[in-house]
């Protein structure tokens, strides 16, 4: 069963505790009042991306028990890594839900 993503328009659903993400690439470089290009670089916290959870899995199978995963599409959040995909034109990070860093509110 497929799940359809709002803004996304894809059919993809993440299993297990995995989480698609699509990568924030317009907060990247930015430029000062004064006409300084800060590169990306500069702005990027090394080892962490930020971006948008587009799609969850149903979560992680523990002991018999299911535990949901605990981000909801369409929070914004820091991640370590992922397996970078490309569904058409759009790029997106497939993680696990233990790579997401911090939900940003």
């Amino acid at each position: 069963m497929s799940k359809e993503t709002k803004e996304t328009k894809i059919k993809l659903q993440p299993l297990s505790d995995r989480v698609l993400i699509k990568e924030d690439t317009e907060s990247k470089e930015r430029k000062t009042s004064t006409g300084i290009i800060i590169p990306v670089t500069a702005n990027e916290d090394k080892g962490s991306k930020k971006g948008e959870v587009v799609a969850v899995g149903p979560g992680k199978v523990e002991d018999g028990k299911l535990t949901p995963v605990s981000v909801k599409v369409g929070s914004e959040v820091l991640f370590q890594w992922g397996d970078k995909i490309k569904v058409g034109e759009e790029e997106y990070y497939i993680v696990r839900e233990s790579e997401i860093l911090a939900i940003i509110r």
